[in-house]
This record gives C-alpha cells, structure tokens and sequence, in this order.
C-alpha cells in the first residue's frame, strides 16, 4: 500500500512551468488525515504482528486461558458444589409437621382437647402445596387389658406391662419415613372396613417372638385376635413405635372405643414450614383455626446458606486472583513487544501515523489475543467443571451466560492490560526510535 505524505517537499518550479504541468497533469487533492489509516488497516496491522511472533502468542494467549479457565473452573465448582452442600443439609433438614388439637385447663387441672381432629384430616391436608404425606394417630386404651402373642393366660407369669397399643390411618410409614421389614403394612381398605390386622414395631415383634407373617401369627389384645401382617422398622419421625403395636383406625374405634384421633403425622419439602403450618390450620377447622397447634420447621437451614456462601466467596476469590495473573501476563508480554518494535513504531511515525494510530494498533492486538484467550479458557473450564462432577457423580452446574461473558472478560482483560504498553508506544518519538533502532 502506498501510503500518501503530505509533508513530502516539492522544488520549486518557474510559474510557466507550473502552469504547463497543471495543464498536461491536475493535481491530486491529498488524501484526507482521517482516510489514510481505516478501521480495515488497523485490523490488519494487529492481525500480522500477532501473526508474526507464534511463539509469544501461545505464551501470552496460555495466561489468558489460565485466568479464564481458572476463573470459570473456580465459579462452576463453587455452583456445583454449593449444590450438594445444599442437598445434603436438605437431607437431615426437619420435614415433619405435628398438627394436635389445642388444650384447655379444666377447674381440676386437667387438660382437655377443645376440638376434634376430623378423620378426613390427612386427604384436607394432603391437598395442600408442600404436603407429601400424611396420617392420623391415636393412642388405644387398654384399661388393664393385655397384648401377648399367645391364646393362653399363664396365671404364674410375671406381670409385665403391655406395649402401646397406636391406631393409624393408612400411610403411617411414609408420613413417619418408616418401612417394612416383613410382610406388608395395612391399607386404607383394612381402615374402611375395621379388619383386625396390626404392624408390629421392630422391637416389639422380637420380644413377641415374630419374626415370620406368611403364616400369617396372631396376637392378642386384650383377647382379641389381630392378624400380624408386617413388621416395620426406622420409623425417623416416631421412633417409639417400634416398641407398639399399630392397628388400622376403623378397628380401633370398633374394638375399643376411640373417638378422636391426638395427632396428625405431616411429612412437607423442605421449606414448605411456614406455608403449611398456616394453610393445614385452616384446612381443618376453618371456623376456629385457632384452635389447632402446628408445630413446623422454619425455612430453610442458614447454617446451610452461610456455608455456601463462605465457599462461594472463596472460590470467586481463587478465580479473581487467577484472572489478575492472566491480565499481568498480557501486559508483560505487550509491554515485551512494544519494547521490541520501538523501530518498527518509530518508522511508521516517520511516515506519518499519528500517536492513536500506534497506540490503536496495540491495543487491537491486546483485545484480540484477550479474546482468543478468553474462548478457549472458558472451554476448557467448563469441560473441567463437568468432567469432574461425572467422576464424583455430581450434578455439573455452570450457567451458559458465565461462560459467553468469560470470553468477553477476557477481552476486558486485553484492553485494560494493553493500555499503559499503547500509551508507551504512542508516546515514542519518531527520531528517538529510528535512533536507537
């Protein structure tokens, strides 16, 4: 490219011979200061002197990719992390709702239900948002009756106290994170129609000598025969009844008389608390909600939020720290090739590019080896981030946005380590550096 000077000195012609050679050739008006060096030239000219020194490319692009990759690997694992800390707090976080019917005092002390739980109570609560499970206890009294896995009254055995004896409705163990061991757990059915079937409580079954249901034992509650039809055990929520025995809530109340139920088992998600304790309330006794006490979890734990949090911070630190190495790097090695090209810069000056052309010039290339380096650091973070959440099987966690917005950080990063290596380079005199050239 012909570059047009200006500046350049024409001898001095006699007024004749000037008139002649404007006749024979016009003059060219000269090209415009602003046309002489385009946007098209600039990217030319950053394009080949990142070209031209390969080696130094791969060296300043790989602190970029450093910063960037480390920057989106530190970001991602904290996410991912985070996660898991999350579900594991959520794990062991308080699930359960105990709904009870408020007490009142009486003149002699006692303590009296002032209402009644329905027997509809787990399906009106049930429909509530956040409500996975629930079910309906009551304590059977045996008034000095006896529970034995025996027919016969053995007059000379020792007196012993009988074990519990808790009705339910059907769905007892999902709504307490029970299971059965054995057998099989009564269902709504048994409930409707009052079968005389019980679940025995791991413990209780192996002092009653049952280990086995498919020969389908019997025990006795206060002489009346129950078939066992399973045996449970854990039972989280109400570890008491492994040592009882649970009946369906129908036989209960024709066997022994139960007219109200003391209390609704409640299993929620996690964070559903406070939204259930208002609404479950309501649900059951819409004229005086009042009168019936929740007992419910509070949110979401903040020891759980406060730990991923501090485990955010400092991943984002790690990752900032990276990225500043990365910056200094760029700068480094732009201030390495301004140093170096002082005659190249010196000789461009001499033929008339101005101090924002220099300076733009390297400034383009540090952008452009930002760039180059933002792209691949922030692939090869996120190919860190999932390859190591598939090793732990994890659930790999990076947000797409972060990884777009890393390359153009990368960009950033070019811009602002490339300025103090432009301002040198523009500042430099076209005399001193062809000088020391």
């Amino acid at each position: 490219m012909k570059l047009h000077n200006p500046f350049r000195h024409r001898p001095s012609q006699p007024a004749s011979e000037e008139a002649g050679a404007a006749e024979v050739e016009p003059l060219v008006p000269p090209i415009a200061r602003a046309d002489r060096f385009t946007a098209q030239d600039l990217l030319a000219e950053a394009t080949s002197g990142i070209g031209s020194r390969p080696g130094r490319l791969v060296v300043t692009i790989l602190g970029t990719v450093l910063g960037i990759g480390s920057l989106i690997a530190t970001v991602g694992f904290a996410q991912t992390t985070a996660r898991q800390i999350e579900r594991q707090f959520d794990a062991v976080a308080a699930t359960q709702v105990v709904i009870k019917p408020a007490t009142a005092r009486t003149g002699s002390g006692d303590s009296v239900a002032t209402i009644r739980l329905p027997w509809d109570s787990p399906q009106r609560v049930e429909r509530l948002a956040g409500v996975e499970h629930a079910a309906l206890l009551a304590d059977v009294d045996l008034r000095g009756g006896t529970v034995t896995a025996v027919p016969v009254n053995d007059p000379s055995a020792p007196a012993t106290a009988p074990p519990p004896v808790v009705a339910a409705s059907s769905g007892l163990l999902d709504a307490v994170r029970g299971r059965v061991v054995t057998g099989r757990s009564f269902d709504a059915g048994h409930d409707q129609r009052g079968d005389r079937v019980a679940l025995l409580g791991a413990r209780l079954a192996e002092q009653l000598g049952v280990s086995r249901v498919d020969r389908q034992p019997s025990i006795f509650i206060s002489g009346l025969a129950y078939s066992v039809i399973g045996i449970a055990d854990d039972m989280q929520r109400r570890a008491d009844l492994k040592d009882a025995v649970i009946i369906p809530l129908g036989a209960a109340r024709a066997d022994f008389g139960i007219t109200a139920a003391s209390e609704l088992q409640v299993q929620i998600v996690v964070g559903a608390g406070k939204q259930v304790a208002e609404q479950a309330a309501i649900a059951l006794s819409p004229d005086a909600p009042e009168n019936i006490e929740v007992s419910a979890p509070a949110g979401r734990s903040e020891l759980g939020a406060n730990v991923q949090a501090d485990v955010n911070v400092v991943f984002l630190v790690l990752g900032v720290i990276a990225l500043l190495v990365g910056g200094l790097g760029i700068a480094n090695v732009t201030m390495l090739g301004v140093m170096e090209r002082v005659g190249e810069i010196g000789l461009r000056r001499a033929l008339g590019a101005t101090r924002r052309q220099i300076a733009s010039q390297f400034m383009v290339e540090s952008v452009m080896i930002g760039l180059l380096g933002g792209l691949i650091g922030a692939s090869l973070g996120v190919f860190a981030v999932v390859g190591v959440a598939l090793v732990q099987q994890w659930t790999p966690i990076i947000d797409p946005l972060l990884a777009v917005a890393a390359a153009l950080l990368g960009a950033l990063v070019g811009l602002v380590a490339g300025w103090f290596p432009a301002r040198r380079a523009s500042r430099i005199e076209p005399v001193t550096a062809l000088r020391s050239a």
